[in-house]
């Protein structure tokens, strides 16, 4: 029956070869949204980890997110940095904002103005961290060189240095700045944050704040995009099933051009469930290809995305299983073909 499956394979080659490539861009595009919704959480862990602080303390009503404008006191931060269980505490001011550069271009922006050398003051991948009040970091996606001068509330900045890995809904680049100059361009000088970090846990928080872990605040902020997420997902199941769908019509109408061939090998006392295994192990074959091919794709795709896209090992090395379920899938349209072959047909 292997010989039968192959030969069949080999006899219908273009067939399937056009059948792979349908697949496999299917399946690439599956992947890729699986990236995509992994991605969201992806950018927010590594912004919120990127600030090396064991405790986030907001405002109760930002609910847990840091891209919610809820802005405090900064004289929060010093009661909380005078508890003895709250170490190298620092305020953190984070906000939306509009960065004019080069010709009437606008760029939009997540600000974040951090106390120079204390925690969320990032590390740079190139140029020098921030060390004077206009200095700003910007995150690689802004394609900002370092030199470039930009202007944020009609103050004129420059930038001093790269990171990257730091986005925030969806792509969006965070620039950094000293805290005294982002009030000045976020809040008119008025002493408020959105933020304090510590190395440690304070025991007492003021009230209308709140302490919360890293993760907590990762999974609140990636919650605000819940419905987006759930579209992405609903999605990439809508490829598996147009996936499943061309291996089934590719296997249904080669089961209608294999009838005859069907009943001579049942003549020859091969069993209906024998050809459905043969039509089953073609959908796998050919499923298998088209995952290698789709990881293929996926690969060359990525670099075009400003959203971060998070493929895992284990997407990977999942996508295959996914693959032959879909292939088991599909060859069920072929199952009563191959079951209602006749053996008299072989010799009328």
């Amino acid at each position: 029956m292997l010989a039968v499956t192959f030969a069949d394979l080999r006899f219908r080659a273009r067939q399937f070869a056009i059948a792979i490539i349908g697949v496999g861009l299917v399946l690439s595009m599956a992947l890729l949204l699986t990236g995509l919704a992994a991605g969201f959480r992806a950018e927010v862990a590594d912004t919120v980890d990127g600030v090396g602080a064991h405790t986030w303390v907001l405002s109760k009503t930002a609910q847990g997110r840091i891209t919610a404008f809820a802005a405090f006191s900064d004289l929060q931060a010093l009661a909380i940095q005078n508890e003895s269980s709250a170490d190298h505490a620092a305020p953190l001011l984070v906000a939306p904002f509009q960065v004019a550069h080069g010709d009437n271009k606008t760029l939009t922006v997540n600000l974040v103005g951090v106390a120079i050398g204390r925690l969320g003051d990032p590390q740079v991948t190139s140029g020098h961290r921030l060390s004077g009040p206009d200095d700003v970091v910007v995150n690689a996606t802004l394609k900002l060189a370092n030199g470039s001068i930009v202007a944020i509330g009609g103050k004129t900045f420059h930038v001093v240095g790269q990171v990257t890995h730091r986005t925030l809904v969806g792509g969006g680049p965070l620039m950094y700045m000293p805290l005294l100059s982002a009030q000045e361009v976020v809040t008119s000088g008025q002493p408020l944050i959105t933020a304090v970090v510590t190395s440690g846990t304070p025991a007492r928080i003021p009230g209308g704040l709140v302490a919360l872990s890293p993760n907590q605040v990762i999974n609140d902020t990636v919650g605000q995009l819940s419905t987006a997420i759930s579209s992405i997902e609903s999605t990439r199941w809508l490829m598996w099933t147009v996936a499943a769908a061309i291996v089934a019509s590719l296997l249904y109408v080669a089961a209608l051009e294999r009838r005859r061939d069907f009943a001579v090998l049942k003549a020859l006392g091969s069993s209906s469930r024998a050809l459905f295994l043969s039509l089953v192990m073609e959908a796998v074959v050919v499923t298998l290809m088209a995952t290698v091919l789709a990881e293929l794709v996926v690969n060359l795709l990525v670099p075009f995305f400003s959203q971060p896209v998070d493929i895992t090992f284990t997407a990977y090395a999942t996508l295959p299983a996914i693959a032959v379920v879909v292939g088991v899938l599909a060859s069920v349209s072929a199952l009563r073909r191959v079951t209602g072959a006749d053996p008299a047909a072989a010799f009328g």
